[in-house]
């Protein structure tokens, strides 16, 4: 799997979980969902991703975004 897959399924994950959560035990936790929009926002941008970056450092497979 590439970078990019990757990042994009990690980042459906923290969203999914973070919304049920959000909805079964604290409302605060949409701050989390909302950290992650605005991370994606500003990778679309900027190019720059942290987990992207810790990804390519472990050796994970390139892919055309990352």
């Amino acid at each position: 799997m590439s970078i990019d897959r990757i990042v994009m399924a990690f980042a459906g994950a923290v969203i999914l979980i973070s919304l049920a959560l959000g909805h079964f035990v604290s409302p605060w936790w949409l701050l989390l969902t909302a950290f992650v929009g605005l991370n994606l926002f500003q990778a679309a941008f900027t190019g720059l991703c942290p987990l992207a970056l810790i990804l390519k450092k472990i050796g994970a497979k390139p892919g055309a975004a990352f």
